[in-house]
């Protein structure tokens, strides 16, 4: 039988393990308070009504996401489809905790170094600042990698087709990651000399920057790069409370 943890001791661990500071663009932490005490915990990409429609019929007692409710720029009221989302989590008494660059950054759990394991990287570090703070990281193989193989590695990793725009050498040695939307920071990968950048989204502009470069690029998914973190965060909390953690999926293709 699973154990059970404490709401508010949970979103103290997570806080501190995550390392919550910094600015970002929406809260990180508990966003809705549903009951105090946690025995199963369902892990999302998205806070989406679909979500928790599935983590109530599971039976959920809270759920964590890496998108959360709550935006810069979004309208502060609750009605029309967050209230929708909100009423789902009140009618099952669910909590909800959302981790957003915390999860992107971190080292041990988080999406990008978790990538960087599973794509076979060596000498992982962080990599792309935001607000002085890492947003994800780079590093080494031990022995350079085909660019081809680069790409089949993220079809594996990912679980999806990447737009790769291969436009470097043949072979990879050096890698930047940043999850999600992270086209900004190829800028930052090329002036570092990286011979290649994985992140979630595609800009017009890429093409072109990657060409002239000799800079390879590949977009393999918004959601689909930011699935690894909220799992393996799912698993470090099962391991360590004891509970019962469900990562439930729903695909996004962008």
């Amino acid at each position: 039988m699973p154990s059970t943890v404490n709401r508010d001791a949970l979103v103290s661990h997570l806080d501190q393990y995550l390392d919550s500071r910094g600015r970002d663009y929406g809260p990180n932490g508990l966003q809705v308070e549903g009951r105090e005490e946690i025995r199963k915990i369902v892990t999302g990409v998205s806070a989406c009504q679909e979500l928790f429609v599935r983590a109530r019929e599971a039976g959920a007692d809270a759920v964590l996401v890496h998108h959360g409710l709550f935006w810069e720029g979004m309208p502060r009221t609750l009605t029309g489809f967050q209230y929708r989302r909100v009423a789902e989590l009140i009618r099952g008494e669910m909590s909800l905790l959302a981790y957003h660059l915390p999860l992107d950054r971190h080292l041990e759990v988080g999406n990008n170094a978790v990538a960087g394991r599973e794509l076979g990287l060596r000498r992982i570090e962080p990599f792309g600042l935001h607000d002085g703070l890492p947003l994800g990281v780079k590093g080494l193989y031990p022995e350079p990698i085909p660019a081809a193989e680069l790409v089949e590695r993220c079809r594996q990793v990912y679980g999806q087709e990447p737009l790769a725009y291969l436009s470097g050498r043949d072979t990879v040695s050096t890698l930047g990651i940043i999850s999600g939307g992270g086209q900004r920071e190829f800028y930052t990968a090329i002036e570092e000399g990286l011979d290649a950048y994985i992140t979630g989204e595609v800009t017009e502009w890429v093409m072109n920057v990657a060409k002239e470069t000799g800079t390879h690029y590949l977009a393999a998914g918004h959601y689909a790069t930011e699935r690894l973190g909220v799992r393996a965060l799912g698993q470090h909390l099962a391991e360590r409370f004891g509970i019962d953690v469900e990562f439930i999926d729903v695909p996004n293709p962008a």
